[in-house]
């Protein structure tokens, strides 16, 4: 009998399974999570998934020591007492911590459940044999909450998905739109961290004919470190739009893998990330198209006062997918030499008869553009101000959505933009 013996682990990665075995309750159900953590460790440099985003090193620099581990251990961080208004009025709160007390709407049904989150299959191609951000969701407790929309519902106001507001917050939601149904997420992620993540995993599946809008408002502090995921199928003849925002957090990873479950499904993708400081931001995304006749269009902004940011974003195009249409683009505006900015957008096409492309550009303000503005009589500061405003408010702009929730975005991006000038 052969032995494999397991490579070391640094004291990062143990920090990290002894978090997962002292988190909550229940732990021989998270037994084999805990175990594939402990065996698999977390990736680094030389798993090109996780290359610009080294989480090995990088959980290292905030689990170094051993009164940190402690302290996380015994929960010697505060929880953020913030209560958060929704971000729209009227809509419905989910609580994932505490489905049972959300009142839903007609058409909507709630309910928790007490199976853990799946991490055995890996969504995508990028990640190693096990996923890592499902493989900490699941090992530090996270049980999944189970929302279905009914055929041809259209609840009128968004569905707000909040996990814990403050440390050790894990959670985990499956949502299921019906054919022909209307309806609007927002995944708000905010509060305060520890050294350890916290992490969140969504699965929606999206029927035929039907129309989903989903925004991922992530605003952690900037001392907190947070793990996310939305795996997405899009049926046939429906849409989905995604909004995701990141200004705020350490240390952030968000992926999103979304693929055509029909023909003639549109993907319609927007993002802005807004860093500063150190933070370091990570938008890694796969669209994956497998039937013929889909769209997709995906567009990233981001503006740099510091920290380091990541675009990784894959198309993906089956050999079957005849006359898909997809574009990709990532726009980077540098306004602090202590920013830099890392993309990595690809295409993987065994169709012969589609039309494809992807871009990146990294730059600062246009000087025509500003000497435009000034010369009409508007002071510097603000004039690059608005420049800045008008470079992101119009990834809220293209989606095309309320103008309540188009209103609340722009608003937040204002209140970063006027805090970091």
């Amino acid at each position: 009998m052969s032995v494999t013996e397991l490579r070391p682990r640094t004291p990062a990665e143990t920090a990290l399974v002894q978090l997962a075995e002292s988190a909550g309750t229940d732990e021989d159900a998270r037994r084999a999570a805990i175990e594939a953590l402990r065996r698999e460790g977390l990736p680094h440099r030389r798993v090109e998934a996780w290359h610009y985003t080294d989480l090995r090193n990088l959980m290292g620099r905030r689990l170094g020591g051993d009164h940190l581990i402690e302290a996380v251990a015994a929960r010697e961080f505060p929880p953020t007492e913030t209560v958060l208004s929704p971000l729209v009025p009227g809509s419905t709160v989910v609580d994932l911590d505490a489905p049972q007390r959300a009142s839903a709407p007609e058409g909507v049904t709630i309910a928790a459940t007490d199976d853990l989150a799946d991490w055995h299959e890996s969504p995508n191609h990028l990640d190693r044999p096990v996923d890592t951000v499902r493989l900490v969701n699941a090992a530090f407790g996270a049980r999944a909450v189970a929302i279905s929309v009914a055929a041809r519902a259209e609840p009128g106001n968004p569905i707000e998905l909040r996990s814990g507001i403050g440390i050790q917050s894990h959670a985990a939601v499956k949502v299921d739109v019906g054919s022909g149904a209307k309806a609007v997420f927002v995944e708000r992620v905010e509060g305060g961290g520890s050294p350890a993540p916290s992490s969140l995993v969504s699965h929606l599946a999206i029927g035929d004919g039907a129309e989903v809008l989903w925004v991922v408002d992530q605003a952690k502090d900037l001392d907190a470190a947070h793990l996310g995921q939305l795996n997405v199928s899009i049926g046939a003849d429906s849409t989905f739009k995604l909004f995701v925002l990141n200004a705020g957090g350490a240390l952030v990873r968000q992926e999103v893998h979304a693929v055509t479950a029909g023909e003639g499904s549109e993907i319609i993708m927007r993002g802005v990330n807004l860093l500063q400081k150190d933070q370091h931001v990570d938008v890694t995304t796969t669209l994956r198209h497998i039937h013929p006749n889909t769209t997709a269009t995906e567009t990233f902004r981001n503006v740099l006062m510091g920290g380091h940011g990541v675009f990784q974003g894959m198309i993906k195009v089956a050999r079957e997918a005849q006359k898909t249409d997809a574009k990709m683009a990532c726009n980077t505006l540098l306004l602090s030499e202590d920013g830099d900015f890392s993309a990595k957008p690809e295409l993987e096409i065994f169709a012969d008869d589609v039309q494809c492309g992807h871009g990146a550009t990294a730059g600062e303000i246009n000087g025509d553009h500003l000497f435009y503005l000034m010369s009409r009589g508007i002071p510097a500061p603000q004039a690059k101000a608005l420049l800045v405003k008008a470079f992101v408010d119009e990834m809220v702009e293209e989606l095309e959505i309320d103008e309540a929730l188009g209103d609340a975005l722009t608003a937040k991006i204002d209140a970063w933009l006027d805090m970091n000038h």
